[in-house]
């Protein structure tokens, strides 16, 4: 039996107004998230990771920030259809999120365990004690050293692992069904970021919860996901399967996500790749792929129409990139990445 699908995003579109024009941040992305399941959405800054699940969990501003088009079904209901009244059942509730940079988004003013009891608080009609008890519940499940004199303290007065952890704390403290995750460790040590990688998939497990992983380093996925979407300018230009993606990728920008990340069988002497070139400006994109003008494989097509979706053999593997189409290897043959795979 097929594992139930929970959250499904559907031809999602995004944009926001400014004096130069409308930026189009997301343009017709598709995507999906099943129980119990990890999914990574991978791709540099500014690619649209980012507002497409704050659009989801109803955080993007509605000032100057408009939902063009699409579908946002959590458990078969869209969200997209929600007031921001509505959404507030939802948000810290059904639907949690772990910010980039803790301190940022923590208060100052107010004990971390304050900050963990006020999502409780406002969910469930319990006593102040029993949302403390529930707090500390979940500082010792996170691994918190002495939860109980930690929850005195200001953010100020923890370390950046810690408070990350306060962070996840609040976000789990309602027992989600979703949890986003938005690039959690960026501002964290290597050792760090390997604790709190295995803290979230340690308590995925343990809350039956579902995660949706944000971020631009492939390494952070390897291990963590069990599916992953690429995201370049605002779409979706390739998804598969973790082992797919990381053995048999078909697009180029991925080839250069992949060709980024250190890896210990090559030569010590070797530089790390690096994408030349910028991101299109999304206020006017351009006509053909996204990624053409980057792209050393480009041809006179690539410029001028946008690729279509390409499926290969592989589950759910596919790709949107013309040097998949059949004619274009009928004409050129198979195209190789330096170092290894692919198209074959």
């Amino acid at each position: 039996m097929e594992d139930k699908k929970i959250l499904e995003v559907k031809d999602l579109v995004v944009s926001f107004d400014t004096f130069q024009g409308a930026v189009q941040a997301v343009r017709g992305v598709s995507w999906y998230l099943k129980e119990k399941e990890t999914v990574a959405i991978v791709g540099e800054s500014g690619c649209g990771k980012t507002v497409s699940i704050q659009t989801v969990i109803g955080l993007n501003p509605r000032k100057n920030g408009s939902v063009k088009g699409g579908q946002a079904l959590f458990e078969g209901k869209n969200l997209l259809d929600l007031t921001e009244k509505e959404m507030r059942d939802y948000q810290g509730n059904e639907l949690s999120i772990i910010f980039q940079d803790p301190f940022t988004f923590l208060n100052p003013t107010m004990t971390v365990g304050q900050q963990i009891m006020e999502p409780y608080l406002q969910h469930n009609k319990v006593s102040k004690q029993e949302a403390r008890e529930k707090a500390l519940e979940i500082l010792k499940m996170i691994s918190l050293p002495n939860p109980e004199e930690n929850m005195k303290r200001y953010p100020h007065q923890l370390s950046g692992g810690m408070r990350q952890r306060i962070m996840i704390a609040m976000a789990l403290i309602c027992n989600p069904k979703i949890l986003f995750a938005d690039e959690p460790t960026t501002a964290l040590d290597v050792t760090i970021q390997a604790q709190i990688m295995e803290l979230m998939n340690s308590l995925k497990d343990k809350i039956n919860t579902s995660i949706v992983l944000i971020t631009h380093d492939m390494g952070v996925v390897a291990n963590m996901a069990e599916r992953i979407y690429v995201m370049y300018a605002g779409e979706i230009v390739e998804h598969g399967d973790v082992d797919t993606i990381f053995n048999h990728p078909r697009h180029p920008y991925t080839w250069g996500l992949l060709g980024s990340v250190p890896r210990l069988d090559k030569k010590i002497q070797e530089d790390l790749y690096s994408i030349p070139g910028t991101p299109p400006d999304l206020i006017s994109p351009p006509a053909g792929c996204a990624f053409a003008a980057r792209c050393k494989y480009a041809c006179k097509i690539c410029k001028t129409q946008k690729p279509p979706r390409i499926d290969f053999e592989e589950k759910e593997h596919y790709a949107n990139c013309w040097l998949n189409h059949p004619e274009y290897i009928r004409r050129n043959g198979v195209v190789r990445r330096e170092g290894g795979y692919d198209g074959e």
